[in-house]
């Protein structure tokens, strides 16, 4: 089959500071001029270090985007002495503030782990950052500095992050070579993440590392959120870019409601603008997610579909065949809906509902992901069944129940399973329900989207179709993961001489259609992150709008303290999401016998 011909897997990366350096050396007709780069700003910023921000930036106010082409040379004098003393007070003529000629102007990118000991920098983090550098993703000039409590050395930090590093199946040339340059790049610094002090040195180190280059830092929150704050403030005073950008990354959870997720927005505000956080959410970087507005907006025959006229129901299902297994105590705090229900299958439904953007850029795509998530009722505890997984016995193995997890209390009611039902009330959606199910212990893991349409009216193959209508629905399904897919479900006369009725796949089969590996989720977010693309991150009034419809639900299931409904470990959950889809005439689509 024909492939459509597109761009290399790798956006180009640059830095927009050094191209308005180059910009003008290049050529005497023409001055361009960047957006200012981005950095971090203190709580308290004093009339000083504002005048030297400005100093150290070429805003669009002070010069046009447009030039006109300058006459002479005594002109475009007078026009580069001025942009050059709006970057330094004073310097040589060929010079920058940083003391970089145009021709020695590079940029560099650090990225900085916080929180490089834990499992997620180990088991993601680090790999995808190698993938990266792999496939020829990242900058020339880049450096990987981990920072954590526990003491290690820049070799111990290599032997730790090398025994988790692997390459592409479908590309592996060069694969020993490759890793030795990566971890050359990396390097360790142990210090407190409340500690001014330890940031300094870290800045210090980066420095040596960035070696007068105008320097780009990322840092990756990898650490529990309640020390987010004190990471963000020592970065912001002690280590951030002096005439680069500068970038966080936050990890989820943001919060536990309304209120602590928007003390936490409030708290890094003050060090940080909203276009330096990148509130990450690995589902949004999942291949079949993106490929949603691919496969709607650019195929005329779903988009026409895309409504309440065709759409009966959408159903957003995600299950894991494990438990907690150890990490109780931290999911005890959370439970099923604030991990996965508020925030990955929540924006994936608002990825699926919203309207045509104006554009592909992030602002617009937000924009309208956010008009979906105000456009929704907040959930009734009526629309909710929340369950437990007990202990099991099967095929001889005893199967633990959640609470014989160590590190999770014996009375304790937090759900591992929830199925909601929500509406979208705006003219597209009116009326379909939008059916979420999540859960541990269940009995396979998978993630998916199932799109089921209506009964097609005045059947003239209802007498072969028999009386279950809903086995002759036409249903779209996005198989998030794993074995990625996308396959259609339609009904097919079976070969013969008699009038049979079938119903058959359209089967998009990534493993068997592309021989490709597929990119891990965080390859494309750290990529996006370093480019600056801001397309697949929560903003915070997307995260106000999402909170704001499970808020009132988790205070009053807490309150009220609902028990939750007990499911056997390895099941298909409570009976009593089945007895919630059939509320609105739904039937799982993954509980069939052709799923």
């Amino acid at each position: 089959m024909a492939t459509l011909p597109s761009t290399h897997c790798c956006r180009t990366y640059s830095s927009s500071l050094s191209e308005s350096y180059s910009s003008v050396h290049r050529s005497l007709q023409r001055v361009a001029v960047s957006p200012s780069p981005q950095r971090f700003v203190s709580a308290k910023v004093s009339l000083q270090s504002q005048s030297v921000s400005q100093q150290n930036v070429v805003s669009m106010q002070d010069v046009a985007p447009a030039v006109k082409p300058v006459e002479n040379e005594t002109a475009f004098k007078k026009l580069k002495d001025g942009l050059l003393s709006a970057t330094s007070g004073s310097v040589e003529e060929s010079k920058d503030a940083s003391g970089f000629s145009f021709e020695e102007s590079e940029s560099t990118v650090s990225i900085t782990v916080v929180g490089a000991s834990g499992d997620l920098a180990k088991k993601k983090i680090f790999p995808a950052l190698f993938a990266l550098y792999y496939e020829g993703c990242l900058p020339k000039h880049f450096t990987i500095c981990g920072y954590a409590r526990s003491k290690m050395t820049d070799a111990e930090l290599r032997t730790m992050v090398s025994k988790t590093l692997t390459c592409r199946i479908d590309q592996r040339e060069n694969c020993g070579e490759k890793m030795d340059q990566f971890l050359e790049r990396c390097f360790y610094h142990s210090g407190q993440y409340d500690s001014q002090d330890h940031f300094a040195q870290l800045d210090k180190k980066l420095k040596e590392h960035e070696a007068g280059r105008i320097p780009n830092r990322l840092f990756y929150l990898s650490i529990p959120p309640n020390i987010f704050i004190d990471a963000v403030r020592c970065a912001s005073l002690s280590a951030s870019s002096g005439n680069g950008w500068t970038r966080v990354i936050v990890e989820k959870p943001f919060g536990r409601d309304s209120e602590s997720s928007a003390a936490l927005t409030k708290a890094l505000k003050q060090y940080l603008e909203e276009d330096q956080i990148f509130r990450i959410d690995h589902y949004l970087g999942k291949e079949l997610v993106e490929n949603l507005s691919v496969l709607r907006f650019s195929n005329l025959i779903f988009e026409p579909l895309w409504s309440r006229q065709y759409i009966r129901n959408v159903q957003l299902i995600f299950s894991e065949d494990f438990g907690t297994e150890g990490r109780g105590g931290y999911f005890d705090n959370y439970g099923i809906i604030r991990d996965i229900m508020q925030n990955h299958l929540l924006q994936i439904l608002a990825l699926f509902a919203m309207e045509t953007p104006v554009s592909l850029d992030a602002e617009d795509i937000r924009n309208e992901k956010v008009k979906v998530l105000r456009s929704m009722r907040p959930l009734q505890l009526e629309n909710v069944v929340t369950g437990q997984y007990k202990s099991h016995v099967r095929g001889g193995i005893t199967y633990p129940a959640y609470t014989d997890d160590k590190t999770v209390p014996k009375d304790s009611l937090t759900p591992t399973f929830a199925a909601a039902a929500l509406f979208i009330d705006n003219a597209r959606w009116d009326g379909v329900p939008f059916l979420m199910k999540a859960g541990k212990a269940l009995h396979n893991k998978r993630a998916e989207i199932r799109v089921q349409f209506r009964h097609v009216p005045g059947n003239l193959y209802n007498r072969n179709i028999g009386t279950d209508l809903d086995r002759a629905t036409n249903e779209l399904v996005i198989r998030v993961q794993p074995d990625e897919a996308i396959f259609l479900k339609i009904n097919n006369k079976v070969p013969g001489l008699g009038m049979r009725l079938d119903r058959s796949n359209l089967n998009l089969h990534y493993a068997a259609r592309y021989s490709t590996e597929i990119p891990d989720a965080y390859e494309r977010l750290l990529l996006d992150a370093i480019e600056g693309e801001r397309r697949l991150f929560i903003r915070s009034d997307e995260l106000d709008a999402a909170w704001a419809l499970f808020t009132p639900l988790l205070k009053e299931i807490e309150e009220k303290k609902i028990i939750p409904e007990y499911y056997p470990y390895g099941s298909r959950g409570p009976v009593g999401a089945h007895y919630l889809a059939a509320r609105y005439k739904v039937r799982w689509g993954d509980v069939g016998l052709d799923q």
